[in-house]
């Protein structure tokens, strides 16, 4: 049977995406110093404490306690793994966090290894105290990892600035966060220290390598529901989502030409994301650098403009800014 071009495209995206982690973690009981058996599409991160993390399992809600190397050092309930990692605290004198930090979401069917070189480069280069998260792409909705991402944010404590980078699908999971900050019903406001955040190839229009992804069910029970969101459901998600009250930039992926990577979408693209689908209007800047959609989270240039944007508001310069006014199409 011969496959629809742009299903043939999200096979293949699949294909060359990373692959799944092995299968999570047996439950386990405290005080254990062992290494973990994976399971990156069964984790979420809910706590950092400079570089240690509790995360929680979405199988089993049983949660365990990182070090910075990946060493488990608890395992049992949340305020079980708090109270370790406070006796650790003062075992070790760990002082407070502070200061100005990062907080870094990766993409669909990726892990926050695939974020390690982008979060070094902003920890040397910019002085940031820079918060890698995990959490299972293929296993919740998008509105479920932004309850996540509350959590994070809100434990963050003694932090007094944070802004966030985004990849891909990472992006639409902070709008979600945003926006539910910014219920009027829900909502308890935009946290005060957030002061700004880049986005790396997002679909902020939806994505049409998503709408292929979820016209075919077994690839669809894969990536999880998320995708169906990106593509079929867009319009009901699109309603969940903030325009950033704050300043945002956008570096996209494409050629630099009217036919980008990909011949099977339409105009300039990273080989998943068209320059159109990453637009979002009141974009304080937007750029495009030549790379492919999983590729320009290692870019040398997209580096260097997400720290300026970071530091500066702009990713070239303050006269050569180029924003998404709200009347663009």
């Amino acid at each position: 049977m011969k496959l629809h071009p742009i299903r043939a495209l999200a096979i293949a995206a699949l294909a060359a995406a990373s692959s799944l982690a092995r299968a999570e973690d047996p439950p386990a009981r405290l005080e254990l110093h062992a290494p973990t058996m994976g399971g990156k599409q069964f984790w979420a991160d809910e706590l950092f404490f400079h570089q240690w993390r509790i995360q929680r399992n979405v199988l089993t809600g049983h949660c365990r306690l990182l070090d910075g190397k990946n060493l488990r050092h608890a395992s049992g309930t949340f305020p079980q793994c708090r109270e370790k990692l406070e006796q650790i605290r003062r075992q070790r004198e760990i002082p407070p966090m502070q200061g100005k930090a990062v907080i870094v979401l990766h993409g669909l069917l990726r892990s926050r290894s695939s974020m390690d070189a982008l979060c070094k480069y902003l920890a040397e280069k910019g002085g940031y105290s820079v918060f890698n998260v995990g959490y299972p792409t293929t296993r919740r909705q998008i509105g479920a990892h932004a309850r996540v991402l509350s959590r994070v944010v809100d434990n963050l404590d003694g932090i007094e600035e944070i802004n966030f980078v985004g990849h891909s699908m990472g992006n639409i999971v902070i709008r979600h966060y945003l926006g539910d900050q910014l219920d009027e019903k829900t909502g308890r406001g935009l946290d005060r220290r957030i002061k700004r955040f880049v986005m790396l190839a997002p679909p902020n229009q939806g994505s049409l390598v998503a709408q292929a992804f979820a016209e075919n069910r077994p690839l669809e029970l894969i990536t999880g529901e998320a995708v169906r969101q990106l593509g079929a459901d867009w319009e009901k998600l699109r309603d969940k989502l903030a325009t950033p009250p704050l300043q945002f930039g956008i570096i996209a992926g494409g050629t630099g030409n009217d036919h980008g990577f990909n011949p099977l979408l339409p105009g300039d693209d990273d080989g998943i994301v068209t320059l159109a689908h990453a637009r979002l209007a009141g974009a304080h800047d937007f750029v495009v650098v030549p790379s492919l959609h999983s590729l320009i989270i290692l870019n040398a240039k997209a580096k260097q403009y997400a720290l300026r944007f970071l530091q500066k508001g702009y990713f070239v310069s303050a006269s050569q800014r180029n924003p998404i006014r709200a009347t663009s199409h």
